[in-house]
């Protein structure tokens, strides 16, 4: 990619002032070290990443009933490093009960509104009697250590109450996307091992109540470890389900009166090593089955909050709602990064811009939401409804907006900036992965940023970019890879055959294997994530997509979301979609999917102009052999674009694992395209 095109030469559109960055926990946590400034900060970090992560876990308060005796163990190699040797510690006394008698106790832990518009709130009091009540409950029903439990709910407050109950047993939560099918359910239920499932009876999509509890009835035909399934009243009569399974099935109810029931002895923490498996979370496969990131009490919830501290600035008072789910990354992230921190969480299990466009910005005022979550695909559905639904509301406790999933377009990105944060409040671009624990690349309140970019890595994370002999690129295309290990990084893939109890880290045969090809082969020594970045002249860093979606037009290396850029810049585009397809001169070409925006009519001058704004941006060299026309384009069903099976569905390739897929129809649309 030459120096000049998207996205350098720009210049920053926020920097923060010396009275802001005062302020702020990263400044308050560099000053505690002795330290000048964030550049020192950094060369600290990285210096010895064992003392920062000991550092962080003391700003953090993060409390051990056994004090670990090292920090990191890294003697068997970058791969496998073991973290708070010795150390024993539940999660959720760190998340809940070491803010007992603190002015914390008494503030909201979730806040809830349903797509209905009914509210519900519980204080950090209520929440922790309930996850005793459920804790208890579980173990009544012959639940505990090492017990995998599966989470199939729409985003309320029972899913949180049951996270953290299966922690507190010492179970391994197994969280699963609440709009996944039969298949995707099966497949992670009897790949982890589940014992037990929680599920919803259905959930809410824009008025309609959609069946969940007998998707899992089907699902469980092919899971046969799974004894129990505890089931949530969400939708009531507006669901038609299977009728329950005697010996099975257990109301939410009943479950909950067990507990209340039981002994005070049977509502305490377990007593778990640091490193015990506190999470099972899978991550969509390209081909084969899903992998299964595990995580551990130590790792994934200290990783998130640390990136929510930090970076993100949130604390004691702050109220965070990030647009997810909890069956990818980011809906464990948002529980276990508030609730170390002493924030608040809002949930939603509703659509964003139902019944009116304004949704999201109506529940930013009612909520007073500090720190918003959203993805540019969001953004970018939201823009054509103008300014006026934004600034109907009060959005002045909104500190910052977040944002992950899927690049930034700049035409994007500056309608979020100057709409919403009225040009003076920072937009915390994020981007890691299950894997990691959160981000690996992350804006913050004490660099300035550019459009569409990230000041640099998180601190403490060991980040660059290389190009596939593994040496540092700047001004160009390259691979983002780590060098040192993180607290939060995975402990590898899970094992079907795993025995339980088998501590997390401990090498596991063919999964141990996966593990090591997908991350650390590539270029050895260094862990590859699969993402095509880029670094300008100024220091900013930028996330152009997925790798394994990278175009190479006549040896030059291409990502698609310069192209998409490009295009999304156009009045006339929604959104859009770039692969390479086999080209007999050059390797590959150029073809781009587009869907138009309302009373735009797909006309070949249109495709001609579409054609022309690429050639412009990027050079003649790259100008697309296609512009095509589509209604839709597939995604996964947390927004993000999948390229993969748009290149199989336009080739008539083999489409791979679609169990992430959220509309089939979406891939005929390509197939269709004009």
């Amino acid at each position: 990619m030459p120096a000049d095109a998207f996205p350098f030469g720009q210049s920053a559109a926020w920097t923060p002032t010396p009275e802001h960055v005062a302020g702020t926990h990263l400044a308050r946590f560099w000053t505690r070290l002795g330290l000048d400034d964030y550049a020192a900060l950094e060369r600290w970090a990285l210096d010895d990443v064992g003392r920062f992560w000991d550092a962080v876990m003391d700003d953090l308060g993060i409390e051990f009933s056994q004090p670990y005796t090292q920090i990191l163990d890294a003697s068997g190699g970058i791969e496998r490093p073991r973290w708070c040797v010795g150390g024993r510690m539940n999660v959720v006394h760190n998340a809940l009960d070491r803010w007992i008698g603190t002015p914390t106790w008494d503030r909201d832990a979730v806040r809830y509104e349903s797509e209905e518009g009914q509210t519900r709130a519980l204080s950090y009091r209520q929440l922790h009697e309930a996850v005793e009540a459920c804790a208890a409950g579980l173990r009544a029903y012959g639940l505990g250590a090492g017990d995998a439990v599966g989470l199939y709910l729409p985003m309320t407050p029972e899913i949180v109450v049951a996270f953290l109950a299966i922690a507190r047993v010492g179970g391994v939560i197994l969280p699963l996307f609440s709009g996944y099918g039969t298949e995707a359910v099966a497949t992670r239920l009897r790949d982890g091992g589940a014992r037990a499932l929680v599920v919803a009876d259905g959930a809410p999509r824009r008025g309609r109540a959609i069946p969940m509890k007998a998707t899992a009835d089907a699902a469980l035909a092919d899971a046969p470890s799974v004894e129990r399934v505890f089931v949530v009243d969400r939708v009531g009569d507006e669901i038609v389900g299977t009728p329950p399974v005697a010996g099975r099935d257990v109301p939410w109810a009943d479950l909950m009166a067990a507990g209340r029931a039981a002994p005070a002895s049977a509502r305490a923490c377990a007593d778990t090593a640091a490193e015990d498996a506190a999470m099972l979370i899978y991550t969509s496969g390209t081909t084969g089955t899903p992998k299964g990131a595990v995580h551990t009490h130590c790792g994934f919830p200290v990783k998130a909050a640390q990136d929510m501290h930090h970076p993100m600035d949130v604390g004691q008072g702050d109220v965070v709602w990030w647009m997810s789910d909890m069956g990818w990354m980011m809906g464990p992230w948002l529980v276990f990064g508030t609730l170390l921190n002493g924030a608040t969480m809002v949930l939603f299990d509703g659509a964003p811009d139902y019944p009116e466009p304004d949704r999201t910005w109506a529940m930013c005022e009612r909520h007073g939401v500090t720190l918003l979550g959203v993805s540019p695909t969001l953004i970018r559905a939201l823009m054509p409804h103008g300014s006026e639904p934004v600034q109907a509301h009060d959005l002045s406790a909104l500190r910052a907006v977040g944002s992950t999933g899927s690049p930034w377009d700049p035409d994007s990105w500056r309608w979020l900036f100057e709409t919403v944060l009225g040009g003076d409040k920072p937009i915390l671009n994020y981007s890691g992965g299950t894997e990691i624990s959160g981000g690996i690349v992350c804006g913050n309140h004490v660099q300035p940023l550019k459009p569409t970019g990230f000041p640099g890595p998180v601190v403490g994370m060991d980040a660059d970019v290389v190009d596939e002999a593994g040496q540092p690129v700047r001004g160009a295309v390259g691979e983002l890879v780590l060098r040192q290990p993180w607290i939060g990084m995975t402990r590898g893939f899970w094992d079907a055959e795993r025995q339980s109890g088998a501590e997390a880290g401990d090498p596991a045969g063919e999964a141990d294997d996966r593990y090591l090809a997908s991350y650390w082969r590539q270029i050895p020594g260094l862990w590859v994530h699969g993402d095509f970045a880029a670094i300008d002249a100024d220091g900013q860093w930028f996330l152009l997509g997925r790798s394994d979606d990278t175009i190479k037009v006549a040896g030059k290396r291409l990502g698609p979301a310069e192209v998409e850029a490009a295009l999304n810049a156009a009045p006339e585009v929604l959104e859009s979609a770039a692969i390479g397809v086999p080209h007999d001169v050059k390797g590959q070409a150029v073809v781009a999917f587009v869907v138009l925006a309302a009373g735009a009519d797909a006309s070949e001058p249109l495709r001609q102009s579409l054609v022309g704004r690429v050639a412009d941006a990027l050079g003649k060299a790259l100008t697309p052999q296609a512009v095509l026309f589509t209604d839709a384009l597939p995604k996964t069903r947390n927004a993000k674009v999948m390229r993969r099976v748009i290149r199989a569905a336009h080739l008539g390739d083999d489409l791979g694992n679609v169990t992430a897929l959220e509309d089939e129809s979406a891939v005929e649309a390509i197939r269709q395209a004009r």
